[in-house]
């Protein structure tokens, strides 16, 4: 762990740039100015929330392999291939031992674990106030991501369900829901796996709010442009962005085949209310379940960001850049693993784009050596 920061409130590290989160996106940017000439804990601070590397990788369920995940892309510069010994090597193990090797290899000295409260403007610098310290710094490229904002949308009679809620941020193993009825809330591929690995132990019910997209095509390079596009164009509107199932549709997998067969993929749209021993439709019928576990996704993760007042009155914030990576009320800030760059093939092209477009912006000068 690298050095706590000054705690004195009148004193604050200054630099040219700090990039907040150490996931892919927020490794990509730093590689990038790296390759640059900068370095770091000099010229740009890292700074991630989690306790060792690996970000939101180092927290997911145990049955997430690397057969079961969506492709891990490589970080620029060096290969996952080392670090994926089988597909049946567990996720929350392979990504971190990977990350925690590329931190090393490219000397990116993030500071961890460490807090990023609020950014504030003072004018020429923003102020970042960490549980930690206090930095000043000239432009802000924020790779937070989504975990640490799980959503669940709000229900009536949420409160007074006497059984347990929980999110797929919460979510460890189908054992532990053996002799209990499951209602899974959510139409996205987490939902879809897990909804295979708990009706294969125990009684689950399935419901979405719209009609699940199944594809059944290949989903090659143009289909993902054009997925890709369609994100983009939204927050270039300032929209707040789409989950990237709803552009691009549920996969039919050998397991979604075998679901189908066993008949878990027997779809109920959703309830309009939660009573203490279940759920109901509006319609007037019921179903008692023991556990809602909602798969309904994750919110970017910007609330530390408030006090620069980015977002519209739509909940979105204006995305402009080359790659809509620079927030249009304030060029000086990029957010990376946002919209179109929410894939982790998207976080590094636009960890490599935000960077030279911030560099640009701030007018710095190539560093001395």
């Amino acid at each position: 762990m690298i050095a706590p920061l000054p705690r004195s409130p009148n004193t604050a590290l200054k630099t040219n740039i700090v990039i907040i989160g150490a996931g892919q996106a927020g490794l990509s940017a730093a590689y990038h100015l790296t390759r640059m000439g900068y370095v770091a804990r000099r010229d740009f601070y890292v700074l991630d929330a989690n306790p060792n590397p690996g970000g939101a990788w180092q927290h997911r369920w145990p049955s997430l392999t690397l057969s079961t995940v969506n492709r891990v892309h490589d970080l620029p510069g060096m290969q996952f291939g080392a670090f994926a010994s089988g597909p049946t090597v567990q996720a929350a193990q392979a990504v971190p031992a990977y990350y925690t090797a590329y931190e090393a290899r490219f000397d990116l000295e993030v500071v961890r674990p460490i807090r990023v409260q609020v950014v504030c403007d003072r004018g020429e610098r923003f102020r970042v106030e960490t549980d930690k310290g206090l930095l000043s710094a000239r432009g802000i490229i924020n790779a937070t991501g989504t975990w640490e904002k799980p959503y669940i949308p709000a229900y009536p009679g949420a409160d007074t369900f006497l059984g347990t809620q929980l999110h797929t941020k919460d979510y460890q193993t189908a054992e532990r829901f053996i002799g209990q009825h499951v209602l899974i809330v959510g139409g996205g591929i987490s939902a879809i796996q897990l909804l295979d690995e708990i009706s294969q132990v125990t009684q689950t019910t399935w419901v979405t709010r719209t009609p699940p997209r199944f594809r059944t095509g290949p989903f090659d390079e143009a289909a993902g442009r054009a997925a890709v596009a369609m994100v983009e164009d939204r927050v270039r509107q300032g929209l707040p962005p789409k989950a990237v199932v709803s552009v691009t549709g549920l996969p039919v997998t050998p397991a979604v085949e075998a679901m189908q067969r066993r008949g878990v993929l027997n779809r109920l749209p959703m309830f309009s209310e939660i009573t203490s021993t279940g759920v109901r439709w509006a319609d007037g019928q019921e179903r008692a379940v023991d556990t809602i576990l909602w798969c309904t996704g994750f919110q970017s993760a910007l609330d530390h960001l408030a006090p620069l007042n980015l977002r519209e009155q739509s909940g979105g914030i204006i995305m402009t850049g080359r790659l809509a990576t620079q927030v249009a009320k304030d060029p000086r800030i990029h957010l990376v693993g946002y919209g179109p760059s929410a894939s982790t093939v998207g976080a590094n092209r636009a960890g490599a784009a935000a960077t030279r477009e911030l560099i640009d912006y701030l007018g710095l000068q190539p560093p001395t050596p």
